[in-house]
């Protein structure tokens, strides 16, 4: 099995699901004992909240770029960047190493479209939410992204950053991004995809009507698989 490199952090309470996924998935692929080789360089996310809300993105994507140099160093042969948002980084971050990304994007449109769907909602934070950095790669992979109007994206961006990454779920919240959901599917959403790694720990399939895509799980499955792969 290759080594896998997490740079998260971002925030660490979904890079803790990122650990358990990668190794419930390892031992689902091979059985007993077996668990994740893999490499982890938490940032500290007070920091590189900060360059987000001052659009900071260069000296940001500097910061994670020298953590993806660190996994390489590490012995890392493969590389995730635990965040969707930060993913607006991610060709400066690979550009910085010799080993393969694997673009949270692409894994998830890769789910979408095998679940047979192309038009899909997204929640994330207003940067993934608003920004074409994560909507025009789902876009370049085949898919028709559709977002929550601005109290949506406002609701679901705050829950994030001011619950969701500190540890909080509360059911009210959990209720309003039922309300947001809902507003995709009548707006013709046929899946939602859940662009914000956090947002995993606030809502499920019970929660929809239509399949979500649960994008840390997502990734870090994929991650395992090709890991595994000769």
């Amino acid at each position: 099995m290759k080594t896998i490199g997490l740079i998260g952090g971002m925030s660490w309470e979904s890079t803790a699901e990122y650990y358990r996924i990668l190794n419930e998935r390892t031992r689902e692929r091979l059985g007993g004992l077996h668990s994740a080789r893999c490499v982890l360089y938490s940032v500290d996310f007070a920091e590189i909240e900060r360059l987000q809300v001052q659009g900071r993105w260069e000296e940001a994507g500097e910061v994670l770029a020298g953590a993806a140099r660190s996994l390489e160093a590490a012995g890392a042969e493969l590389l995730l960047i635990c965040t969707n948002t930060m993913h607006k980084v991610a060709d400066p971050v690979a550009a910085a190493v010799s080993v393969p990304l694997l673009h949270l994007a692409d894994t998830t449109a890769a789910a979408v479209r095998g679940a047979g769907l192309r038009r899909v909602g997204l929640l994330g934070t207003a940067f993934t939410m608003e920004q074409d950095f994560y909507r025009g790669r789902l876009a370049a992979g085949g898919l028709d992204v559709l977002v929550p109007g601005p109290e949506g994206r406002a609701l679901v961006h705050r829950v994030i950053y001011e619950e969701l990454c500190l540890g909080v779920v509360r059911e009210e919240s959990r209720a309003a991004y039922r309300r947001v959901v809902e507003d995709l599917v009548a707006g013709g959403a046929e899946g939602v995809v859940l662009g914000c790694t956090e947002i995993e720990l606030l809502i499920g399939p019970a929660d929809s009507p239509v399949p979500l895509f649960p994008t840390a799980r997502l990734h870090a499955e994929a991650a395992v698989d090709a890991a595994l792969s000769p």
